[in-house]
């Protein structure tokens, strides 16, 4: 492994080439070596130094290491000229990153976006290239559509993207469709979000009694999941886990994830999991927001869930003045006081009102006992007077003639 930094930000280069690290695992990679180059910029032609190249491809070779991967993402010309001078396969963190993503989809449409980013990647990179143009035969870089698409030309891979996106487009209609229906029964939804392995779907889990695959790994499920999870107050809410985050985070996979992560968008509130035990907790605090930012979504309600706290002997400050709860995942104690704080978050912009409804109106009775919680009922001559509490965003979109029929107590 290969770092390069300024030597003012030795910490986060260090601290950096400790998560490559664990990327490197999780792509089942074992690392014999890690080099760190301290530099005020980048060398255009080499990423690092002439010599500090030469001094790896010297070790690479004595080693006989099969793989050298570099911290960053490299130029199509760094890479070439690395490629010429290392005797091995040489990659940057962005296809390493690429290649877990096409390791771990599952889904079709995961598959297709792993596939249109790792098409995406490759295009700039096909003229040019040193020792080798083909990458068959497997190994950490070469999983999924880069097997093969590398003994193509630029046209067939351009070809190639746009029937992607097609289908894509055609998958995103599907899930808009489906969109459209939670939307008019009114589900509510909330969705997981966070840094890479911090307890996401250990904690869909827990909360669903669902099975989805979590391991201590970064990146151990791609594909998002849905699970129905009922609230104290009687709500049933649809409860999402999305793909962690991660700093340097390939743009070519926020590209090409933007369609599954815009359901983040559409989300009641987010539930931003961090894990409270890791010395960078702060730091996976601020990559999660820029993304969110990034993705259009940094202004929805949410509720920061410091997991992990049975990890951590003394509580760290949490986040003040903001929303916090500091939990573990596997205590069911926590588990209640944090679908309590869900359930208080959701309705904390709720509407309270009086809706005066004829006898004749039955749907409008039947609407608002299927959207809001009913407080009080009593009969006022041949008008049923009910007494409600109901979200904002579910009020608004109540009918015009039953909005009439309401007299709004409190919001």
């Amino acid at each position: 492994m290969v770092g390069c930094g300024s030597k003012r930000d030795e910490w986060e280069v260090r601290s950096s080439l400790e998560e490559l690290s664990r990327l490197a695992d999780t792509a089942r990679a074992e690392v014999v070596a890690t080099f760190v180059q301290f530099r005020d910029k980048v060398d255009p032609a080499w990423f690092i130094g002439r010599g500090k190249a030469e001094e790896i491809a010297r070790e690479a070779e004595e080693q006989t290491v099969d793989l050298v991967v570099f911290d960053r993402e490299l130029t199509p010309a760094q890479l070439h000229n690395l490629e010429r001078l290392i005797p091995c396969k040489v990659i940057d963190r962005t296809q390493l990153i690429l290649d877990i993503f096409a390791m771990r989809a599952r889904t079709k449409e995961g598959r297709l976006q792993v596939e249109l980013a790792q098409l995406q990647y490759l295009l700039p990179r096909l003229s040019g290239r040193g020792r080798e143009l083909s990458r068959l035969g497997g190994g950490i870089g070469t999983r999924g559509p880069g097997e093969t698409q590398l003994e193509t030309d630029r046209r067939h891979i351009r070809r190639r993207i746009r029937d992607i996106r097609r289908e894509l487009e055609q998958v995103k209609k599907h899930r808009a469709l489906h969109q459209s229906r939670r939307r008019k029964n009114e589900i509510l939804q909330v969705a997981l979000v966070g840094y890479t392995n911090a307890g996401k779907s250990t904690l869909l889990n827990r909360l669903t009694a669902s099975d989805v695959l979590a391991e201590d790994r970064l990146f151990a499920t791609l594909d998002p999941t849905s699970r129905a999870l009922p609230l104290p107050s009687g709500e049933t809410v649809l409860l999402t886990d999305t793909v962690g985050f991660i700093r340097h985070l390939p743009h070519q996979l926020v590209a090409a994830f933007h369609s599954t992560l815009e359901q983040v968008k559409e989300a009641d509130l987010l539930l931003h999991v961090v894990d409270m035990s890791h010395p960078e907790a702060q730091e996976q605090i601020e990559v999660v927001e820029s993304v969110l930012e990034e993705l259009g979504a940094s202004h929805l309600p949410v509720l920061l869930v410091f997991n992990k706290a049975d990890r951590v002997a003394e509580a760290p400050l949490l986040a003040p003045g903001r929303d916090t709860i500091a939990i573990s995942a596997f205590s069911d104690r926590d588990l209640e006081h944090l679908v309590r704080a869900i359930d208080a978050r959701l309705y904390e912009t709720a509407v309270i009102g009086r809706a005066e409804i004829p006898a004749e109106k039955g749907d409008w009775l039947a609407l608002l006992h299927s959207r809001a919680q009913v407080q009080e009922t009593e009969m006022d001559g041949s008008c049923l007077s009910i007494t409600f509490r109901m979200p904002k965003r579910r009020f608004d979109r109540l009918p015009p003639d039953l909005l009439s029929q309401i007299q709004i107590l409190s919001m």
